[in-house]
């Protein structure tokens, strides 16, 4: 089988890699031409994965109907701001002997969708499409440096679940499966809204104790979402759940938690947003978090402070004072709180 990947950033560069060092012949689409063109000519993306060579097995496209027209699996990393434009362009390109896998973690502003129904709903008007998404605790440099990594693959159908799975598996990179598409997305985007809270505590040099409350409570609002939403309790428990919030709230790596320890040191948004050369998403999936808690009418006090600060100018001393001076209330009454 062989595989693109659309996005050139450390993701989809790191992802590309992953699967060219399995044997897999893998188009690695970049939009940037200047990157694009001196990553064809290094075989390394110096801009978003420098110190990592691509083997033989993968090669390089600025055009992107060239890069999926004889491929039979499309992965697709860019930021969900980007996503659906990104779609637009493949959907004439593309057919129903296409898997698509989403490994987007955000949801599309506005239309509060969903990176999976983003796609049905430019993809269907021309095939009928098969459409995964991946998610999980995966920092792009650690995957590129070959450390032992486990996600997980969602799909309404398993098959097509199972066999996304075997092709991207290996000994340092483990792939589970899932129904639940739902669950897997949600938790993938909220996630990365705790992050900057986590981000923030960092920055006041807090202790271990408080970015463990971040990571519980946060886990307890993605859970109230989610399964107001139609998802999956274990899906919360799991890789894509408490897994990827882990990570996100605590590597050194996380573009969240970086944006959010930013902030703490009183820095600007605008102006922490514009020294990063890659997106973090849980920026404005802090927006459509704030419009879906609102919507559903679900508790979600993290984010919603998240939101106050990014968007309404909190201070974020005054926001964490909030959430600790809250009226106390039981731990598991999670379907009422």
């Amino acid at each position: 089988m062989k595989a693109s990947v659309i996005g050139g950033g450390t993701w989809g560069s790191a992802f590309a890699r992953h699967l060219g060092r399995l044997d897999i012949q893998t188009n690695l689409w970049i939009r940037e031409r200047d990157v694009y063109e001196e990553t064809a000519r290094c075989k390394e993306n110096k801009t978003f994965l420098p110190g990592f060579t691509f083997p033989s097995t993968v090669t390089f496209f600025h055009n992107i109907k060239d890069a999926v027209s004889s491929t039979e699996i499309v992965f697709i990393a860019v930021p969900s701001q980007f996503c659906r434009n990104i779609y637009e362009q493949l959907a004439p390109h593309l057919s129903s002997r296409h898997i698509i896998v989403s490994l987007t973690k955000g949801i599309e502003e506005g239309t509060l969708k969903r990176m999976s129904e983003v796609m049905e709903e430019v993809f269907s008007p021309f095939f009928i499409p098969k459409i995964a998404v991946l998610s999980g605790p995966s920092f792009a440099r650690e995957v590129a440096e070959e450390n032992p990594t486990a996600v997980v693959l969602a799909s309404e159908k398993q098959n097509l679940a199972k066999k996304a799975q075997h092709l991207i598996s290996c000994p340092t990179f483990r792939a589970y499966t899932s129904y639940d598409v739902i669950g897997v997305e949600l938790a993938g985007a909220v996630k990365n809204v705790i992050a900057i809270a986590a981000g923030i505590s960092d920055a006041f040099q807090y202790s271990s104790n408080t970015v463990a409350a971040l990571v519980t409570r946060g886990m307890a609002e993605m859970t109230r979402l989610g399964l107001k939403l139609g998802a999956r309790m274990e899906t919360f428990a799991g890789l894509a759940g408490i897994g990827d919030l882990i990570l996100t709230c605590t590597g050194k790596l996380s573009r969240n938690r970086f944006v959010g320890c930013e902030l703490g040191k009183g820095k600007a948004l605008d102006d922490i947003i514009s020294t990063m050369k890659m997106v973090a998403e849980g920026v404005t999936t802090t927006l459509s978090v704030h419009q879906l808690e609102n919507s559903e009418k679900v508790e979600m006090p993290i984010c919603e402070q998240i939101y106050q600060v990014l968007y309404k100018g909190k201070d974020p001393r005054a926001a964490l004072q909030y959430l600790m001076s809250r009226k106390l209330k039981s731990e598991y009454r999670i379907e009422k709180e």
